[in-house]
């Protein structure tokens, strides 16, 4: 509840020197394309400003006077750009290119090149949710992968102490013991991660599509704990290999967090559909229709980890 819960996706730009105003007005045309023009009486004040942080000023424009008439005149002019040794590289360059395209406009010629920008991807411009509604539902992703590791010990704690080998001298099978695992540990993680969900109000418009999304999430998971609890050994060893898959299955996890396209590596990684079925579910409303392509993402890795595991586990109780 401590994290941000609005999004500001303006850039603020104070100003100063004989006239700006109507030249600002001018290029940047009105303030609702995510840049905002203050004006400052002095250089003095503006750069009190940027330094301070006041108004949310991010960097400084300092005209000279003489910048009307010397860019009329085609003479060469100094703009001022003040900036904190914080500000990212790009927001300077994109100053550089604001200046120029301000001095065309007041020689009154035209840009020598107009450009079509084409969105890649995804374009969550004026449609962002803020860092709590990003965050919130990464919870409920980390409430699983521990639960996987919760299993795998469990599993590898079994497997030592030979409670499976006495389970399956009763009437009881293999198959019996397998399925009760997979059973309990769906379970465990599901219950749990949608306790979290709803203290946390994070179901989302489509109750019932998040649910869904748990459900095979807590599969998947279980799926994975399976082939570390049959590797493991004692608790350092089921810490290993827990965290062997844990790991990669956070990146894309963090990864929505600095929104941008996925790198093709990031997109094969299991737990990548799960995340975008969650986020997109809970924080942009998507419905069934948007969540249908995630959701065989992960239907497909819960059949690779369910195979592999139950393979492996299986080879290792015939083995003890």
């Amino acid at each position: 509840w401590v994290l941000p819960d609005t999004v500001d996706e303006d850039i603020t730009i104070g100003a100063t020197g004989a006239g700006i105003e109507n030249l600002l007005e001018q290029v940047a045309g009105d303030e609702t394309g995510g840049l905002t023009i203050v004006a400052f009486d002095s250089r003095e004040t503006l750069m009190t400003a940027v330094e301070e942080g006041d108004q949310d000023v991010a960097l400084g424009l300092a005209f000279p006077e003489d910048f009307f008439s010397a860019v009329s005149a085609g003479e060469t002019t100094t703009v001022s750009v003040m900036a904190t040794a914080d500000l990212p590289d790009e927001l300077r360059t994109a100053m550089d290119s604001f200046i120029k395209e301000a001095a065309f406009a007041t020689s009154g010629s035209p840009l020598p090149v107009e450009y079509q920008e084409e969105i890649l991807g995804v374009d969550r411009l004026g449609d962002q949710v803020s860092l709590r509604e990003k965050f919130r539902p990464l919870l409920a992703f980390l409430v699983l992968l521990i639960e996987m590791m919760s299993l795998a010990g469990l599993i590898a704690s079994e497997m030592q102490q030979r409670t499976v080998t006495a389970v399956i001298t009763t009437p009881a099978t293999l198959a019996d013991f397998l399925t009760a695992k997979i059973i309990f540990g769906a379970l465990l993680a599901f219950v749990q991660v949608v306790i979290l969900l709803i203290a946390i109000q994070s179901l989302g418009t489509a109750p019932l599509l998040m649910l869904t999304i748990l459900l095979l999430g807590a599969l998947m998971v279980t799926g994975f704990a399976l082939i570390a609890g049959a590797f493991g050994k004692d608790f350092i060893s089921v810490l290993f290999w827990s965290m062997l898959f844990m790991i990669p299955m956070l990146i894309p996890a963090f990864g929505l967090l600095f929104p941008g396209t996925a790198s093709v590596w990031i997109r094969a990684i299991p737990s990548y559909g799960l995340v975008e079925a969650i986020t997109g579910t809970t924080a942009y409303g998507e419905g069934w229709a948007e969540a249908l392509p995630n959701l065989g993402l992960v239907l497909a890795w819960t059949a690779v980890a369910f195979i592999a595991g139950l393979g492996i586990l299986r080879r290792k109780v015939q083995s003890l």
